[in-house]
């Protein structure tokens, strides 16, 4: 990184722009895929994607390439630069940014870094073990990576770092309509334990038989940790953005001070909690901040660049996307307060609800009522007196995010980090009356 930015420096000393921003974004991963207790391809890839971001007055012009030279580099500034001169005037912009240099939170680990295909077969191995004492079979992915992120602008900017992820993604299944799913993601790839996200998915698939029917309507559910990220994650794309509180589509506009969800609902951007150790800046080379998002039910803000921080009258939390983006920022890093009870716990004192372990997946339906469409997948449970009686067919949901939170009763005391589209959530489950049910799938 030290070597990149010994180029950037020279290019920045060339451009010809009022203001010049170069960002590198280094990625080395490594992925290993499984199906039918057979690991079936294994792949690896190292690559690099250089963007310049060149001012001209009010003109922006943004080119990025993989190439990594000096030359290369120089070409890229003078094609940004060149790209200025084909540009309108954007009178909402400000300036680029001057940052002070942040310390690294320990997110990049040897350990996983140096992880090998030999080691990542002999975990795939010992979780088909496991599995096959219950006659299942395993299918998944198991993936180790490393990302480095390198920021200067001709403003004095100056910002290089790097972390590391293992993410392990696992369903196990047999010809009798037996599933269940597990999943980890962490820096630190010993930190993952197999043994258990194996079980977890076991216990899920023991409980398969042949699943009932229920008829559609609204009913108290609860969701395991990975289905609650999967409403988090889209609630931070369509409410806690800067872009959309600006242009006022988000459900947050006009809602700061006001209750949006259950007095049990507390979330943060937090990238400096021990479990995330996310990047300490972002793609601005602003360093990251923690942000309030939901405290106690009330609506408190959201995340910021530099560009829709100045149009709000606020400043950047650190949130920006790459300079090519047209997404505006979001949160990367959420966090959701815990409850009191285990979820064993919750479930026994549950008299009826539908237990969803997964969401196929969801689409949006309304953005601005937060209403999303979807099913759920791998393991999906009545709940009768306190106990697991009887798996349920696969139901299609129509559900507003914001009711669902507001509309939640309990939290569980564990949490589990769950990684969904470059977003990461140290996220619990959630016991929700009249969550909607349309259809049996």
């Amino acid at each position: 990184m030290s070597e990149i930015l010994e180029i950037f420096d020279e290019s920045l000393k060339k451009s010809a722009a009022d203001q010049t921003e170069l960002v590198c974004e280094s990625e080395e991963l490594f992925l290993t895929r499984f199906a039918e207790n057979t690991v079936n391809g294994n792949i690896g890839r190292k690559d690099h994607t250089i963007w310049c971001r060149a001012v001209v007055g009010k003109k922006i012009g943004i080119a990025k390439t993989n190439l990594f030279s000096k030359e290369a580099v120089d070409n890229l500034v003078n094609m940004a630069v060149e790209i200025c001169s084909q540009q309108h005037d954007d009178p909402q912009f400000s300036s680029l940014v001057n940052s002070s240099s942040v310390e690294e939170q320990g997110g990049f680990i040897k350990t996983t870094a140096n992880y090998t295909a030999l080691d990542r077969a002999n975990a795939i191995r010992a979780i088909i073990d496991i599995a096959g004492r219950d006659n299942l079979e395993t299918a998944g992915i198991f993936q180790t990576s490393q990302n480095k992120l390198t920021v200067a602008n001709s403003l004095g900017t100056r910002q290089e770092g790097g972390v590391t992820e293992a993410r392990l993604s696992i369903t196990l299944s047999d010809n009798n309509g037996r599933a269940g799913s597990g999943q980890a993601q962490t820096h630190d790839v010993g930190e993952i334990n197999f043994e258990e996200i194996a079980r977890r998915a076991i216990q899920k698939a023991a409980r398969q038989a042949a699943p009932i029917s229920l008829e559609p309507g609204a009913y108290t559910v609860i969701l395991d940790p990975e289905a609650v990220a999967d409403f988090l994650l889209f609630l931070g794309f369509l409410g806690f953005g800067g872009k959309g509180m600006v242009s006022g589509r988000s459900f947050m506009a006009d809602k700061i001070g006001q209750k949006i969800m259950s007095d049990n609902i507390t979330i943060t951007e937090n990238p400096f909690h021990p479990v995330m150790k996310y990047m300490p800046f972002d793609y601005e080379g602003v360093p990251r901040r923690k942000v309030a998002l939901v405290e106690n039910g009330i609506a408190q803000g959201v995340v910021y660049d530099s560009y829709y921080a100045a149009l709000n009258n606020t400043e950047s939390t650190g949130n920006a996307l790459p300079p090519d983006n047209n997404f505006g920022p979001y949160p990367k890093a959420m966090v959701m307060e815990p409850g009191l009870k285990s979820l064993e716990d919750i479930i026994g004192s549950t008299e009826r609800a539908i237990h969803i372990t997964h969401f196929w997946y969801l689409n949006f339906i309304n953005p601005m009522r937060t209403l999303v469409t979807g099913t759920t997948r791998d393991g999906t449970f009545l709940i009768e007196n306190g106990r697991i009686t009887s798996p349920v067919a696969d139901m299609r949901i129509n559900q507003s995010m914001l009711e669902a939170f507001n509309n939640a009763e309990i939290l569980s005391s564990e949490r589990r980090l769950v990684y969904k589209f470059g977003v990461l959530m140290y996220v619990p489950a959630m016991k929700i009356s009249n969550f909607n049910f349309v259809s049996s799938e």
